[in-house]
């Protein structure tokens, strides 16, 4: 995993804003950038077993999403890339499942990238 962007990690650059506006938690939806190819995202994603490859985040199951030829596919790649959407990166969209099972799930389907690597 090249990285975690999330406000309630003391890393994010508004860690701090974060605390101050929203002092009992952040949100659900947390993006990751992989340290992989389109064919490693492809079978990251293939490989969850909870978690539902979605356009929309808004639900009460975990859902992922792929901004990059989702959401934002439509929006010229040097604004996507300005913006920080980058083909890496994913959403992810935590629901109401036990968290252990949603570690469990993306812990198995990460394997699979060092697995073929």
């Amino acid at each position: 995993m090249r990285a975690v962007i999330y406000p309630g990690l003391p890393s994010h650059p508004r860690y701090a804003l974060a605390q101050r506006l929203l002092p009992q938690g952040q949100s659900g939806v947390i993006s990751i950038r992989l340290d992989t190819d389109d064919a490693g995202l492809r079978r990251f994603v293939q490989a969850l077993k909870i978690f539902t490859l979605a356009e929309s985040l808004g639900g009460v199951e975990s859902l992922i999403n792929h901004p990059w030829s989702m959401t934002h596919a439509a929006i010229p790649q040097a604004i996507r890339l300005e913006k920080g959407v980058t083909p890496d990166l994913l959403r992810i969209s935590v629901g109401i499942e036990h968290a252990a099972d949603l570690q469990a799930d993306l812990a198995q389907a990460l394997a699979t990238l060092t697995a073929s690597e």
